[in-house]
């Protein structure tokens, strides 16, 4: 889990990002990413719907691996940068943990390019 300094606090936070942010997406996942002035650190949150899963328990589960691949891989991503991570597919919760991590970071980088 990442710490509480990198996680959004209130909807608000996360309407300017939906609002100005860029989207980069592949067949499971979509990041957007917005660089924000406003922040000193950089702030993470992932959406994943009832549409996704019934089972709380599972969208949990996709919710923590996501969280810990961006914690392990957070020194690739800028001081003043707002990420939300949304999943399209139940498959990240079965997904190894090396394909979901590669999925992350090919994403990250297409923002970086």
């Amino acid at each position: 889990m990442i710490s509480y300094k990198h996680r959004f606090h209130g909807r608000n936070s996360l309407r300017f990002v939906y609002t100005n942010g860029k989207t980069y997406r592949s067949t499971a996942l979509a990041l957007r990413i917005v660089d924000n002035a406003r922040t000193v650190n950089y702030r993470c949150a992932v959406v994943v719907s009832k549409k996704i899963s019934k089972s709380a328990v599972k969208r949990n589960r996709m919710r923590r691996r996501l969280y810990e691949i961006i914690r392990k891989n957070e020194k690739l991503i800028a001081a003043h940068t707002d990420i939300i991570v949304t999943v399209y597919t139940d498959q990240v919760a079965t997904m190894s943990a090396s394909e979901l991590e590669e999925t992350v970071l090919k994403l990250l980088q297409q923002y970086h390019e």
